[in-house]
This record gives structure tokens, C-alpha cells and sequence, in this order.
């Protein structure tokens, strides 16, 4: 009698026995499913967590708000009313929404702080009138770095020191959250 391929299937050996199969036909197919546990041996607490970790895919999680940012986040919570913040503010940094900078005041904002001398200096370096915008003050750093960058210029030094005084000059402004 010719085996015929068809009448038999593959079944995995077990539980830490990757990629070895039986070759069975289908009655003892059925036969040897019925009978199979992968758990076979395994104590009950490796059961359950293997359980446990299945509802995931075996894939690490984290709990929601655990990070150091929801953190500094819930420290520094706005005054709520009723569990809501009295007070919604919102980003866009685009500009999409009509919203004004976050330096001007407006109707959801504080007026704007005065100016210290060191970020008046820096705005001056940056050839920036006072009222200027995060988005004005990113524009202007972008345009003095493309003209005093040293490839432009031949590796000219004042050059160079002007183009170290632009970036220190934007670096502090993003520092005191003026950029």
C-alpha cells in the first residue's frame, strides 16, 4: 500500500520542542488532539502568568500617566472646579486656529511678562524687536545661521564668532521659553 500524503497531517511534539512535528492520519489526529495540553507539567503560577501574558501577546506594557511628564503634569494642575480645570489652554504651534502667541496676552492668557536685560541682549543679537513671536524669533535664528554658517563664508572668523553668539543668543531664549 502507497502512503498517500494527503491523510497525513503535522502536529507540533510539545512545549519547548519547536519545529519537530508527528506525521499522523486523521483519526489519530483527532486522537492525539483531544489528549494534548501544552500546560502538561508546568507548575500553576508559570500557568497563570503565561495566561496573563497572553491577553497582550507576550509584549511588554505600561500602566497610563506613569511617566515622569503625566507626573510634573499633575504637580503643576491648574485650579479645578467640579474635577474639570476651570481654565482650558491649548497648543498650536502652527498657527491653524487663530490662536495668538503665547507671549502676547489674550483672552484664555496671562498679560505678558516683562523682558529681563539678558533676553532683551538676545533678541537685540538676533535683530528681533521685543514683541517678537516664538515663531518670528525661530524664523530669524534659521536665516542667520544659513548666512554666518562657515561653509558659506570660507571659514571667515568673524563669521564664526557671530554665528556662536546667534546660536548661544537662541539657545537662552528657548531656555527662558521665549522660543
Amino acid at each position: 500500500m502507497k502512503l498517500d500524503s494527503k491523510f497525513f497531517d503535522r502536529l507540533p511534539k510539545g512545549r519547548a520542542r519547536e519545529g519537530e512535528y508527528h506525521r499522523f492520519c486523521l483519526d489519530h489526529v483527532r486522537q492525539y488532539n483531544k489528549a494534548y495540553n501544552y500546560f502538561a507539567g508546568m507548575p500553576d503560577e508559570d500557568v497563570a502568568r503565561h495566561q496573563k501574558d497572553d491577553v497582550v501577546g507576550h509584549r511588554p506594557t505600561w500602566f497610563v500617566g506613569v511617566n515622569s511628564a503625566a507626573r510634573k503634569r499633575a504637580a503643576f494642575a491648574p485650579e479645578r472646579r467640579n474635577g474639570f480645570p476651570w481654565r482650558f489652554a491649548t497648543q498650536d504651534p502652527f498657527g491653524l486656529f487663530g490662536a495668538r502667541a503665547a507671549n502676547e496676552p489674550g483672552p484664555n492668557r496671562e498679560p505678558a511678562r516683562p523682558l529681563r536685560r539678558a533676553e532683551r541682549k538676545c533678541l537685540r543679537q538676533l535683530n528681533l524687536e521685543e514683541g517678537a513671536t516664538k515663531a518670528e524669533i525661530k524664523a530669524r535664528f534659521k536665516d542667520l545661521v544659513k548666512r554666518h554658517h562657515p561653509d558659506l563664508n570660507r571659514g571667515d572668523r568673524a563669521s564664526e564668532d557671530k554665528l556662536r553668539e546667534v546660536i548661544q543668543a537662541y539657545n537662552y531664549l528657548r531656555q527662558a521659553g521665549l522660543a
